[in-house]
C-alpha cells in the first residue's frame, strides 16, 4: 500500500476521532447550561488542590500505570468529568465571562453566600430518629417475610420511566425523590432554588414561594433520572450509580391512608377537569350507577355528582384498574415511586414531623444559608379523622386496601391501623 494511501486512511481516522471529541465536548457543555445555567458541580466533596510537581520517576510510574486502564476505569474517568468540575463547595458562585455580560442576562454573577454558623449541634434526638428510620428501611428490605413487587429487582433492571421522581441538583450534590401529597410542592420549589434552574428577571429565583406552583410541577423545570438516557446514552446508568453513591439522597413520606384521603379530597372533591375526565367519570360509571356522568367537573359538581371515598377505594382495589393504566402518582405507593430497597437514602423525612425534619435536612445539606422551608399549614387530613373517612368502606375492603399499602406502612415505620381493620 502506497504512502499516499496510508496518509488518506490516517487522515480519515483522525478526522473521525476529532468529530467524536467535539460531540462529547459539546454534549458536556450543553448539559451544563441547560440546568442551572452553571457548570455541573459535584456538591459536598473535598475541594481541589493545586497539582504538585512530580519527580521523573513518579511521572514514569504514572505513565506506565495509565497504559493499561480497565474498561470500567475509563467509564469512571468519563463520568467523573461531570462530578469534578466545581470546587466542591455547595455555594459556588456562577462563573461570569466578563466579555459577555451584556449579551446573556441569565449569566449574571450570583454572589457567594457564607456558611451559616451553628453554635449547637443537631439535637441527638433528631440524629437518632434518622438513624432509626434508615435502619428500619434496611431491615425491612432484608426481611424475607415481607415481599412486594420489585423488592428484589436490581437498580439496573428498574424501568427508565420508573425513575422520573428522582430529582437531581448537581450544584449541591442532592437527589430528592418526591412523593405527591407529602409537601412535594415546597420541596420542588426548594430544588429549583438550589439548582438555579429557573430565572426571574434574568437571575435565579431566591424565594421558594415565589416559584410558580405550575412551574414547580412542570417536569421541564427539573433534571430527573429518567432523562439521563437521552443525555448520556450508554453511560446513563453508570452515571446514576455514581451520583447515588456520592450525593445526599432524601425523601419525605406520610401515613399511607392519610395520604390517600388527602389525594381524594384534593383531586375529587374540588373542581378538577383533568382528574374528573381521567378517573372520576370511570368511577361513576363502574361503581356509582352513573352510566352517562356529566361531561365536565363543573357540571358534575353543580348536579352534586362526584365519586365517594368508598368508590375511590373500590377503584384502587379493582384488578382492572392497573391493567389499563398504572396507579396515578398521587396514590401510587411510595415504594414504587422511590425504590427504597435499591436506593440507600441518607435522610427519611415524615410529614408528621415536617418542621423538625425540614430544618434538620437543610442543615445537614449545608444549604440552610440559602433557603428556609416555608411554614407548613395545619394538616386537614389528620390521622384522628381516618376512622371517619373509612366508616363508609366495608371492613373487607379496608383490609384488602391495607395489604395493598402494607409495604409503605412497614418500610417507613407507620403502625398498622387496627382501629379500622378490626371489628
Amino acid at each position: 500500500m502506497g504512502t499516499p494511501r496510508l496518509f488518506q486512511i490516517f487522515l480519515v481516522l483522525g478526522s473521525a476521532f476529532m468529530v467524536l471529541l467535539i460531540i462529547i465536548y459539546w454534549d458536556d457543555v450543553g448539559t451544563s447550561h441547560s440546568y442551572g445555567h452553571t457548570p455541573f458541580s459535584p456538591g459536598p466533596k473535598t475541594p481541589h488542590t493545586p497539582p504538585q510537581p512530580q519527580r521523573p520517576q513518579q511521572r514514569h510510574q504514572r505513565h506506565q500505570t495509565s497504559r493499561t486502564p480497565s474498561f470500567l476505569s475509563d467509564i469512571d474517568a468519563f463520568v467523573n468529568q461531570f462530578l469534578e468540575l466545581g470546587t466542591g463547595e455547595p455555594t459556588d458562585p456562577v462563573p461570569v465571562d466578563a466579555t459577555n455580560q451584556s449579551e446573556r442576562a441569565e449569566e449574571r454573577y450570583v454572589p457567594r453566600r457564607e456558611w451559616k454558623i451553628h453554635l449547637t449541634p443537631v439535637a441527638a434526638e433528631l440524629q437518632q430518629r434518622q438513624e432509626q428510620r434508615r435502619r428500619l428501611l434496611q431491615e425491612m428490605c432484608a426481611e424475607d417475610s415481607m415481599w412486594f413487587p420489585g423488592k428484589n429487582t436490581s437498580f439496573d433492571d428498574i424501568a427508565n420511566k420508573a425513575l422520573d421522581h428522582l430529582i437531581v441538583d448537581d450544584r449541591h450534590g442532592i437527589i430528592y425523590c418526591y412523593v405527591p401529597k407529602v409537601a412535594c410542592t415546597n420541596w420542588k420549589q426548594i430544588m429549583i432554588i438550589l439548582s438555579e434552574s429557573m430565572l426571574q428577571d434574568g437571575v435565579p429565583y431566591t424565594n421558594p414561594q415565589a416559584v410558580p406552583r405550575n412551574m414547580a410541577h412542570n417536569s421541564s423545570s427539573h433534571l430527573t433520572f429518567n432523562k439521563f438516557w437521552h443525555r448520556y446514552g450508554k453511560f446513563s446508568h453508570h452515571l446514576m450509580k455514581v451520583k447515588l453513591k456520592k450525593y445526599t439522597k432524601f425523601l419525605f413520606v406520610r401515613d399511607p391512608f392519610v395520604r390517600l384521603i388527602s389525594a381524594f379530597r384534593n383531586k375529587f372533591l374540588q373542581t378538577n377537569d383533568n382528574f374528573y375526565n381521567r378517573f372520576a367519570q370511570s368511577m361513576l360509571r363502574r361503581y356509582g350507577n352513573q352510566p352517562t356522568p356529566p361531561a365536565s367537573a363543573s357540571e358534575a359538581f353543580a348536579a352534586g355528582i362526584y365519586p365517594t371515598f368508598s368508590q375511590f377505594v373500590q377503584y384502587l382495589l379493582d384488578p382492572q384498574t392497573e391493567k389499563s393504566d398504572p396507579f396515578n402518582e398521587h396514590w401510587r405507593q411510595a415504594y414504587r415511586l422511590c425504590h427504597p430497597c435499591q436506593i440507600q437514602y441518607d435522610f427519611v423525612g415524615h410529614l408528621e414531623t415536617l418542621d423538625e425534619d425540614a430544618e434538620h435536612l437543610l442543615r445537614q445539606l449545608k444549604v440552610d444559608n440559602i433557603v428556609e422551608f416555608p411554614a407548613s399549614p395545619r394538616n386537614l387530613s389528620a390521622s384522628h379523622s381516618v376512622a371517619d373517612w373509612f366508616s363508609s368502606v366495608p371492613l373487607d375492603a379496608r383490609r384488602r386496601l391495607y395489604k395493598l399499602y402494607e409495604p409503605d406502612f412497614r418500610l417507613f415505620g407507620y403502625e398498622r391501623p387496627d382501629a379500622i381493620l378490626e371489628e
